[in-house]
């Protein structure tokens, strides 16, 4: 059972964080190089939406697959390893960047393209953007920690 906590927090982690990585790095400065900005726009429309949408299921798996592994494994919270405690920490924080984020600017940047808003949509995407980055650096951090401490302290 532990095993299998241990692939679902990491599949989950995985798809979080290369999500983001990908949307960021890769998809945003790939978009503004061949399309036009409502066509770039309706892209980061979609690609957020079904996004956000696939993170609704994960974020709850990699919190709870966290608890179960730090209860069950780690010795549950008074006992367990720094790198645990700061692993929660920033999955508590990223969570709840990407709750924001998603309810907040995601919710405003589908009304905006709905009502063909695009000056609206445009500072939707540009505060999505500046969450999704903060998160992906969480992300990182999270990734790092993770190695570290299970393997070098």
């Amino acid at each position: 059972m532990a095993t299998l906590l241990f692939i679902l927090h990491v599949l989950g982690a995985v798809v979080w964080v290369g999500g983001m990585a990908f949307a960021i790095l890769a998809l945003r400065p790939a978009a503004h190089e061949v399309l036009d900005p409502p066509q770039r726009l309706a892209l980061m429309g979609g690609v957020f939406r079904r996004f956000f949408r696939i993170l609704w299921h994960v974020v709850p798996i990699v919190i709870l697959t966290g608890w179960a592994m730090w209860l069950g494994w780690y010795w549950g919270f008074g006992r367990s390893v720094w790198h645990v405690h700061l692993m929660h920490l920033t999955g508590l924080v990223m969570a709840g960047i990407f709750a924001a984020v998603a309810l907040g600017p995601g919710r405003a940047m589908r009304a905006a393209l709905a009502a063909g808003d695009a000056p609206g949509a445009a500072a939707a995407l540009d505060r999505i953007r500046k969450g999704v980055s903060v998160n992906l650096a969480l992300g990182l951090v999270t990734v790092a920690v993770a190695a570290w401490g299970r393997f070098g302290g």
